[in-house]
């Protein structure tokens, strides 16, 4: 008895529902991602995170403390380019050691975000080059302790060929040795330090603050401000006491270039 050959050819009705969903996810992120913020969207080059580049994110120390902030900044990046239904955002690591629930509370709910678990760097980064040039997610996030020039050149790459924004975040190899200082081919690099919550009027949990640093970008100048931690949906806010000043004019941001220069 003969057996019919199988293919494994998709159909054409796939082929097309496949290319509408990868339209609708570029579509739907858009070329530039602005943080909703006056003074830090003003001092970005192209007003905003370029959606098919490669960002850097670092702690300002190996503090967990920083750490922590780092993750949640980064998070809150990711969830705001995977808001439209429907898109998910891949997490690549080397150790699984996020909590979940504070993910959720800066955006990035179990219903939006995949994860992928590598032996090594080298592995996790082929993982990534692999899912950005897909084209079909919301963004691409990798946890790595080593990537080279010749690695951020290739995740630019792919990011650029995928249409798909890729967040690399740059964990601690040495306690005191800044992984930003390694040289990279990424659009930014952002540093997030902890800050002390604002008084409260009543008892009770402060909104965190955090010190976010562009410590390098492609057309622009490097700053530093004074934001209040990811909401639910991963967006930033000036702190209280701020939000009645006029930041309209530039004032607010351009004391805080003086202040990073």
């Amino acid at each position: 008895m003969s057996i019919p050959p199988i293919s494994l050819r998709p159909s054409a009705e796939d082929l097309a529902a496949l290319r509408e969903a990868v339209a609708r996810v570029a579509a739907s992120r858009g070329p530039v991602l602005p943080f909703g913020i006056g003074p830090l969207d003003h001092f970005l080059a192209g007003g905003g995170l370029d959606g098919a580049g490669l960002h850097e994110v670092a702690g300002a120390s190996a503090s967990w403390s920083d750490d922590a902030a780092a993750t949640l900044f980064t998070a809150g990046i990711a969830a705001r380019f995977a808001a439209a239904p429907d898109v998910s955002v891949l997490w690549a690591l080397t150790r699984f050691d996020l909590y979940a629930p504070a993910l959720e509370q800066a955006g990035l709910g179990p219903g939006s975000i995949l994860y992928a678990q590598g032996k090594d760097d080298r592995d996790l980064l082929m993982m990534c080059e692999d899912a950005l040039r897909d084209g079909a997610l919301a963004c691409v996030v990798a946890e790595v302790k080593a990537a080279d020039q010749t690695a951020t050149r290739r995740l630019q790459l792919a990011a650029s060929e995928g249409r798909t924004p890729m967040l690399l975040y740059r964990r601690y190899r040495r306690y005191g040795q800044c992984p930003l200082a390694d040289p990279s081919l990424a659009c930014t690099r952002w540093r997030i330090a902890t800050l002390p919550s604002g008084r409260l009027a009543t008892s009770g949990v402060g909104r965190g603050r955090w010190n976010v640093e562009l410590v390098r970008q492609r057309g622009g100048p490097p700053f530093s401000l004074e934001l209040e931690a990811c909401d639910d949906q991963g967006r930033l806010a000036l702190p209280s006491a701020a939000r009645d000043r006029a930041a309209a004019d530039g004032r607010a941001a351009s004391v805080a270039i003086e202040r990073a220069a």
